[in-house]
């Protein structure tokens, strides 16, 4: 099904619960999706490992929000098999022009080595794509970017699809409509994603889950 992905299309489309996708880098075409089962990332269960924990008091990395939508857009469609063409790739960077499509960008001695993009509206965020250039570098973004949300008052991280890689992070998967009714509740709330400072502190973040728990 052929579509002009406008981002009014696209915003649109997120609030009714669907998202585009192609069938890889080549087509020009889009055709949307609406899973029977949701992937849902749950802000208040993030689950952080012994392992995660360890890594993030390491330290080595940065942290940063918006500071390069395009290269974590780049970043997640450098594989052999995509479903971010060229059209998707315009469409994801006008939305972010327009301040409703984000980044969150993990950096070793200033070289991007992961990150995670998606869109806000409301109290949702709907989570598009990761990648990683090393070991735990989207564990880590994932870290800092749901705590940033959850700090921002967001309810609802929509994974659209569970992997293992996910589930071990606390996602769950859930029911269309039980998915509807979250959306709906999240779609009547005023979240912005920059309604607290963006903290790239991991000992801040470690000790804000160790209070919730």
């Amino acid at each position: 099904m052929s579509h002009v992905l406008t981002p009014a299309l696209l915003l649109q489309a997120y609030a009714a619960g669907v998202f585009p996708m192609a069938e890889h880098r080549d087509d020009p075409e889009v055709f949307w999706v609406d899973p029977h089962m949701r992937g849902v990332l749950p802000l208040d269960g993030f689950h952080i490992s012994r392992s995660l924990a360890r890594r993030m008091r390491r330290g080595g990395y940065t942290a940063t929000l918006d500071a390069d939508f395009e290269g974590v857009l780049r970043g997640c469609a450098d594989r052999d098999d995509t479903w971010i063409s060229a059209p998707i790739h315009a469409a994801y960077m006008a939305l972010h022009r327009m301040g409703n499509a984000h980044s969150l960008e993990i950096r070793q001695e200033g070289v991007l080595m992961g990150g995670v993009y998606g869109v806000a509206l409301g109290g949702a965020f709907f989570g598009e794509s990761m990648f990683s250039r090393c070991t735990d570098a989207s564990k880590l973004a994932l870290a800092h970017l749901t705590d940033h949300l959850w700090r921002c008052g967001f309810i609802l991280f929509d994974t659209q699809f569970i992997t293992p890689h996910l589930e071990r992070l606390g996602a769950i998967e859930i029911p269309r409509a039980e998915y509807r009714g979250l959306l709906r509740q999240a779609l009547g709330l005023d979240a912005h994603i920059h309604a607290e400072p963006f903290s790239s502190d991991p000992d801040q973040i470690l000790q804000r889950r160790t209070q919730m728990s």
